[in-house]
């Protein structure tokens, strides 16, 4: 007898709720606001649209229907199973949040406020969720298939994104490493910089756009489904012994970046989440391409 569908339901600690848990009551967490010109109604309020939000998606789900409930700081340590439908109750980044856990579970985003968040990745509203789940397990369901991002380090290490990976210096400071391209016969240059950012058609809406239009790139811009990724190296630094002429480029479905450390440690992390890294030490390399799996969104 196979299992009933299982919904995880993702969501993130609100402004509300840490600033209470940070300072004990609403009373003092409004106080500290206040003396800093806020006014904490306007965060309860919030507050309270995404937790009626994810209270109306949790009625949404169908009663024969097993469910699990996960916070975004927990991620890491959650076990997606192959019969789940991910729900994500929040922003745009929380889907991106979850999609490096998955393998190929649909993944249904609802936006929970709409007035603030601008629904590329959580495209739907509360009240589509029966319909969705429902169509979810079925055959023929509306998905689109994200291109991702994978950095797979010599050691096996493996870490994937739906936005981008960065590669350089905890902290952010000064990265040296070694700089190559599979397919460029053999080019490679050691550079010292702020690290190196690759992305994919999806982050082409954040950090990698505003990289891209900060040095008005004449590189074209990827598509979300689109199997190429764009690289880009933070603030190069030339000297006798590093250069500066690799600094950008794309990489289509079967290209790989090539970085070996050169620095006592240098640190590797997707779509923000710095605190789930893969850390490398002198001498080891990781390379950086398109990724087998895709994030399949209900569209």
């Amino acid at each position: 007898m196979s299992l009933a569908p299982r919904v995880v339901l993702v969501h993130r600690t609100t402004e509300y709720e840490e600033l209470v848990a940070r300072h004990g009551t609403h009373g003092q967490a409004a106080f500290f606001l206040k003396s800093r010109g806020r006014d904490i109604e306007d965060v309860a309020e919030r507050h309270r649209r995404e937790r009626r939000a994810l209270a109306e998606v949790t009625s949404s789900v169908p009663l024969t229907w097993r469910q699990a409930r996960v916070e975004r700081a927990d991620l890491d340590r959650f076990l997606f199973a192959p019969e789940d439908v991910v729900v994500v109750v929040g922003q745009d980044g929380l889907v991106a949040n979850v999609a490096k856990y998955l393998t190929g579970q649909p993944v249904l985003g609802v936006n929970a406020d709409p007035r603030r968040n601008p629904g590329v990745l959580v495209r739907h509203g509360v009240a589509d969720v029966g319909k969705l789940l429902g169509s979810a397990v079925g055959r023929g369901a509306a998905v689109d298939e994200l291109t991702m991002v994978e950095a797979v380090a010599d050691d096996t290490q493996r870490l994937v994104a739906l936005n981008e990976v960065y590669l350089g210096a905890a902290g952010h400071q000064t990265a040296r490493y070694r700089l190559g391209l599979d397919g460029d016969r053999g080019a490679v240059e050691p550079q010292a910089s702020s690290g190196v950012l690759v992305g994919t058609g999806t982050g082409a809406t954040g950090w990698i756009r505003s990289v891209w239009q900060e040095r008005a790139s004449r590189l074209e811009l990827p598509g979300p489904g689109e199997a190429r990724l764009l690289w880009f190296v933070r603030e190069a630094w030339p000297s006798p012994v590093t250069g500066t002429s690799m600094v950008a480029g794309a990489l289509g479905a079967g290209a790989r970046l090539r970085v070996t450390v050169e620095s006592d440690r240098l640190i590797v992390f997707g779509d923000g989440m710095e605190g789930d890294a893969l850390e490398l030490t002198w001498g080891q390399t990781v390379e950086v391409g398109v990724a087998g799996v895709r994030l399949r969104l209900l569209g």
